[in-house]
């Protein structure tokens, strides 16, 4: 697992990533039907689009994904105001 390169990924998708506080919703690069913004806390499950868009976009494999996912979340609930 290169790390540096999941790391510009982690970085790419937390930039991509808009952050709505008005209407209490995080936006992410990659499909999720809309009820799954609400709460405003993300899920910490691994999305399957999730998975289907570090695939086709940055060829992760599973262990990749997983660990992509992870620090995805963390920048994201750092970002929110609660």
């Amino acid at each position: 697992m290169d790390k540096k390169f999941l790391h510009k990924v982690i970085d790419q998708l937390v930039r991509e990533t808009t952050i709505d506080y008005d209407e209490e919703r995080f936006l992410p690069p990659f499909s999720i039907p809309s009820s799954w913004f609400s709460p405003f806390l993300p899920h910490y499950f691994l999305h399957p689009s999730f998975i289907i868009h570090c695939r086709e976009v940055y060829g992760l494999n599973t262990e990749e994904t997983g660990y992509v996912w992870d620090k995805y979340i963390l920048l994201i609930k750092d970002k929110l105001p609660y």
